[in-house]
């Protein structure tokens, strides 16, 4: 088999179309809920007497329109952890999941380079990714016309990139160590415990004045600081791009030279 690439995309034939469904649902059934939210007329006085922290770490200050309402409801939150369960639970599956169940011999054996395996599962892994990222800017568009959001393509697609750009950091991160370690439990325990810092230090540089210079180094403030449904693409996406592509490089040469025989 030369082509890992597609063989990892046709061992997500059945689960992939089940995620993007459901992140899909997800997203049109929060957007019926805009028309009966945009006439209460006392929201925006309500939102007003929430603390600034917590409007700030969940966008609420722009709630009373459609993009700030899917933000509050959806892409702060809710939306980066599907993603985010999805990336990690696929990447520590496909090499420490092939290892376990006995059948990454069938690809070490034949004329694909070490190297190559990783990069095309890396690649396969990434596109699942954008595929749940497409699902969700599809799903917001149309939701966004069906129930008058008023949220733009610009918007829409930097949302969906956002939290794209969390799940492959995250997603690489336990394909990484899963193939360094031929282990799925610590593939999926270290990107969670990571995820779960990432996401305190998110909360607490809002609500502690001494962690918010620090804010700014976590995943979460760089995806989702600036909406994360707006039409412009946030300079922070850059710092999301560099940590997969540098686990990635590191791993290389260590997973090249890993004898998978005495590591079981």
């Amino acid at each position: 088999m030369r082509n890992v690439f597609q063989k990892a995309l046709w061992d997500q034939r059945r689960n992939l179309p089940f995620w993007a469904s459901g992140v899909a649902l997800v997203v049109l059934l929060e957007a019926a809920l805009w028309p009966s939210m945009s006439d209460m007329a006392s929201l925006d006085d309500y939102l007003q007497d929430l603390p600034p922290a917590l409007r700030e770490v969940f966008s609420l200050d722009q709630m009373a329109t459609g993009s700030g309402f899917l933000n509050a409801e959806l892409f702060t939150l809710v939306l980066p952890m599907i993603f985010l369960v999805f990336a990690i639970n696929r990447g520590a599956r496909m090499v420490a999941g092939e290892e376990e169940a006995g059948t990454l011999d069938l690809l070490l054996v034949t004329p694909l380079s070490t190297t190559r395996l990783l990069v095309q599962e890396a690649a396969a892994l990434t596109l699942s990714i954008i595929a749940l990222g497409a699902a969700v800017f599809g799903a917001t568009m149309v939701g966004g016309r069906l129930f008058g959001l008023g949220i733009s393509v610009a918007a829409a697609v930097v949302g969906a990139t956002a939290l794209v750009l969390l799940g492959v950091e995250f997603g690489i991160l336990a394909l990484v160590i899963g193939a360094l370690t031929g282990r799925r439990g610590l593939a999926i325990g270290a990107p969670t415990a990571l995820v779960m810092a990432a996401y305190l230090l998110f909360v607490a540089g809002a609500l502690v004045d001494g962690l918010a210079a620090w804010r700014g180094f976590s995943p979460f403030d760089q995806a989702l600081h600036s909406g994360p449904l707006s039409p412009q693409v946030p300079a922070s996406f850059a710092w999301l791009v560099l940590p997969p592509l540098l686990a990635l490089l590191v791993a290389l040469p260590l997973w090249s030279r890993r004898d998978i025989g005495t590591a079981r």
